[in-house]
């Protein structure tokens, strides 16, 4: 197999330059999967309880998975990326993903590719020998162009156009992976997220990048990040990050010129940490943004199937992309994430 070149290429434009006066795009995206986990609990006979507690987010107050986050969205009118993850076929068949595409797709937001390679650790048939690894950067690029692929093709077989952007499952990608992304024909990748200490993530970009920057074969799209004490950074995460700490960091990139900013949640992120119960902690924090983001016309909710990421914007300092630390913000969320680990569990 011959190896896409490998390099980094950070201000290539062929764009109109952004400016100031731009919306800025917004990308919220959502990690929709089942949770291996459970299967490995519950078995097989679980799969209605396996989605209840994955995607549904059933509770006993009320839902709080894929629909209710849609809802939300759809009452602010907003969009959302949803990269779901259609590994779980190989054991339950391709129509579970597909109950799960289908009504994205129907209320209108995007769907695109995600993959937990643990899946095959369940195969009483092999898929790719004894090679059954957790983390998709553990496999080598022959095998990590079969599992893009297969993954690809299923994600359409249940309904979804072909993607063009991908997150590997716990951010676990490496250079091979966006080799294999392009042999796929899959032109983002949205894996780098330097704001995780001891990240998963092995692609080979300066920790300082955080505009989207060609790599690989592909269009890398960091994961925003905000400042931490000491020089730490944290990720642009629901559950980790406040309220106040994304719309400050929205507001503070807006007024650098920033063009972009990825943020990221999962299908179940608005649960507790068993996912028996609704996080109301959390889905007031999804509620309250996304009722900001709809009041702001300098901000757009972008997808990738409408409105993707350009290697466009002009060099910039890192600091422009990373709100400065303030310990009032740090000390609220953290007596905010308290009171959430308290009642709902810790994550």
């Amino acid at each position: 197999m011959t190896r896409v070149a490998c390099c980094v290429e950070l201000t290539q434009s062929s764009v109109a330059p952004f400016n100031h006066c731009s919306r800025m795009n917004l990308y919220l995206t959502i990690d929709t999967e089942l949770a291996s986990g459970l299967y490995r609990t519950l078995g097989k006979a679980a799969l209605k309880e396996i989605i209840n507690r994955s995607i549904v987010g059933k509770t006993n107050s009320k839902d709080v998975g894929v629909a209710h986050q849609m809802d939300v969205l759809d009452r602010h009118g907003l969009k959302a990326v949803f990269f779901v993850d259609p590994m779980p076929a190989l054991i339950f068949g391709v129509g579970v993903v597909r109950d799960i595409v289908q009504p994205i797709l129907d209320r209108g937001h995007d769907v695109q590719l995600h993959l937990h390679s643990e899946w095959l650790k369940f195969l009483e048939t092999p898929m790719l020998g004894d090679r059954k690894f957790n983390e998709l950067k553990q496999y080598g690029l022959e095998d990590q162009i079969a599992l893009v692929r297969f993954a690809r093709e299923t994600l359409m077989e249940a309904g979804a156009p072909p993607p063009t952007a991908f997150r590997a499952g716990n951010y676990s990608a490496n250079d091979d992976t966006l080799q294999a992304l392009s042999l796929n024909r899959i032109l983002y990748d949205t894996s780098f997220c330097t704001g995780i200490a001891n990240s998963n993530c092995d692609i080979s970009l300066p920790e300082f990048t955080f505009a989207p920057a060609r790599h690989c074969g592909v269009i890398e799209v960091p994961i925003g990040a905000i400042g931490g004490p000491d020089g730490t950074r944290r990720h642009a995460q629901l559950t980790a990050l406040s309220y106040w700490e994304l719309k400050d960091a929205i507001a503070y990139m807006k007024q650098q010129g920033v063009r972009y900013f990825s943020m990221v949640s999962h299908s179940f992120e608005l649960m507790s940490r068993d996912r028996r119960k609704a996080n109301f902690v959390v889905a007031r924090r999804f509620e309250k943004l996304c009722a900001h983001l709809g009041k702001l016309d300098s901000v757009k909710t972008s997808t990738y199937r409408d409105d993707p990421p350009q290697v466009d914007e002009p060099q910039k300092p890192p600091s422009s992309y990373v709100l400065p630390h303030r310990y009032a913000r740090t000390l609220a969320r953290t007596g905010e994430q308290a009171v959430s680990n308290l009642l709902f569990g810790s994550r």
